[in-house]
């Protein structure tokens, strides 16, 4: 039984992710071949074929995170904490694309990636206090983040 509710708590962890990262897609999609295309960028942008790969390898380790803080950590106030933090960071994530993109607004993007990157940071640091691997698991995504609040910043900076 422990068995199957943990598997339950890693689907719906999943689950939740990929359903953020669907959002943010739609809000992207529709502007790659127009509005963003037309943008002057720096010549270290990544090809747009990296950014799905590289944000679906991150919200399934994001996932992983918050299913270890769920399943594998007794409820205390640090892991309410954890848990706070890393859903903040999610709706932070979760606001970025449809500001950026949809909106056409790289400032306003480059507020909501620092404030993303400063939660990130956060959260990383409260999982350590209870889940070294959790916490583990977030490093790549501030790395990312941090890529890309230099990329959201060029990109200001160059329109």
């Amino acid at each position: 039984m422990k068995s199957t509710l943990s598997f339950f708590r890693l689907v719906l962890c999943v689950g939740l992710c990929l359903a953020v990262g669907a959002v943010g897609s739609m809000a992207t999609t529709p502007e790659i071949g127009g509005w963003y295309a037309g943008l002057a960028k720096p010549g270290w942008t990544p090809p747009n074929a990296a950014f799905p790969i590289a944000w679906t390898t991150l919200y399934v380790l994001m996932a992983v995170a918050l299913w270890r803080l769920w399943d594998r950590n007794a409820p205390s106030p640090a892991r309410r904490r954890a848990v706070g933090l890393w859903l903040l960071q999610l709706a932070l994530n979760a606001l970025w694309s449809p500001v950026f993109f949809a909106l056409h607004a790289p400032a306003a993007g480059l507020v909501v990636v620092v404030l993303l990157w400063a939660a990130i940071l956060a959260t990383i640091l409260a999982c350590a206090r209870i889940d070294r691997i959790a916490a583990g698991l977030l490093v790549p995504y501030l790395g990312w983040v941090s890529y890309a609040t230099a990329l959201n910043a060029a990109i200001v900076g160059l329109n």
